[in-house]
């Protein structure tokens, strides 16, 4: 099992940043991939932006030049710096864990962390 323990989000006018933070533990094991999926309301969860141990990242189109992941993969932890917040970025935002082929691949999700952008 992984615990995934989310940090940051809240309230900021448009323009404005945000950071968001993750730490998992538990049975973690190299070659994961740890990121952030968001979701609005009435509408599916989509990927926000992934990034692999080794710090390959990939991030949807609509955050690309105005999010960065990163990560240290030392202390098992994702940071999602947000730039530039527009309201069509306001969501939940989850915390998300793929394990190793060890694990089966298997995924994790935090409980999710609320980003209110307001115009």
């Amino acid at each position: 099992q992984v615990q995934l323990a989310e940090s940051g989000g809240g309230l900021v006018q448009a323009g404005g940043s945000l950071r968001l933070s993750c730490a998992a533990s538990g049975s973690i094991f190299s070659g994961n991939v740890m990121g952030w999926y968001r979701q609005a309301p009435g509408k599916q969860r989509d990927l926000v932006a992934v990034i692999n141990s080794g710090g390959s990242a990939d991030y949807a189109d609509s955050v690309k030049g105005r999010f960065t992941i990163s990560r240290e993969n030392a202390a098992n932890t994702v940071s999602l710096q947000m730039n530039n917040l527009k309201p069509e970025d306001t969501a939940v935002y989850y915390c998300y864990f793929r394990n190793a082929p060890r694990d089966r691949y298997r995924e994790y999700w935090g409980q999710g962390t609320q980003v209110t952008v307001s115009s």
